[in-house]
């Protein structure tokens, strides 16, 4: 039986490299992790070390057709299919009121957060269509829900309306390309540089309860096992596998 092959994105640190390390202690599976630097990337080298064969680095710089194109293309070299794509890289840098946020801001978020996760689709889909039950993964944000992202009281509008428009990408591939399982997920409130920039620019965020890496790891994994075809469409999931609002 062929191993199920995983491709994550942002796999460097925080979550991604916690998603990398669960998938490799399990049987049967390869994994091609995505970092922007690859030759920086000093955990996922030992990572490579420990599990040699198991682990490849590709070099992923969000919205760079040329590099995602080249990783897919080295996924078919070595492994020959791809069975789930975790597009987990993404930023969150500003903290700015909606009248006076800088438009460059905006676009920065919307370059790494969708368009990063549009080109890691275009790239991969045409290994995820001949694969069966493949799957792909988004790493979302409760703020990019349309219902609650808005009522959270800080200035979160660059991030949160990337989100949302991720979350809108996942929903349209689902129902674009029968047969593709999605699935949006929040990671939670994860303690890592992400988090630590956010309290720094809003200290109330520090009384927020929060998860480590690794558990935000091995609940998103849960949902992406559990994650099937849906006749109503795909769902937008809390790490936990509660059903959150688009």
């Amino acid at each position: 039986m062929a191993p199920s092959v995983y491709l994550v994105s942002g796999a460097n640190r925080g979550v991604g490299l916690a998603l990398v390390t669960e998938l490799l202690a399990r049987d049967d599976t390869v994994v091609f992790a995505g970092a922007r630097n690859p030759s920086a990337a000093k955990d996922l080298h030992a990572l490579e070390a420990k599990y040699t064969g198991k682990l490849h680095t590709v070099k992923l710089t969000s919205g760079d057709k040329a590099d995602n194109d080249a990783a897919v293309a080295k996924i078919k070299e070595i492994a020959g299919h791809l069975d789930v794509v975790i597009a987990n890289a993404g930023i969150s840098n500003s903290f700015t009121h909606t009248a006076d946020i800088p438009l460059e801001e905006v676009r920065e978020h919307f370059e790494v957060n969708v368009l990063g996760t549009l080109a890691l689709f275009q790239a991969a889909y045409p290994l995820l269509k001949s694969a069966e039950s493949a799957k792909f993964v988004t790493i979302s944000s409760q703020l990019g829900s349309i219902q609650h992202g808005p009522l959270v009281p800080w200035p979160t509008t660059a991030y949160g309306t990337s989100k949302a428009a991720s979350n809108w990408l996942s929903r349209k591939v689902y129902f674009e390309y029968p047969g593709l399982i999605t699935v949006a997920i929040h990671p939670g409130v994860v303690k890592t540089d992400m988090s630590a920039f956010a309290i720094a620019n809003e200290p109330a965020l520090a009384n927020f309860p929060m998860i480590t890496a690794e558990e935000s790891a091995t609940g998103i994994l849960k949902v992406v096992d559990a994650a099937v075809l849906e006749k109503d469409g795909p769902k937008f999931r809390n790490w936990d596998g509660k059903v959150l609002p688009w």
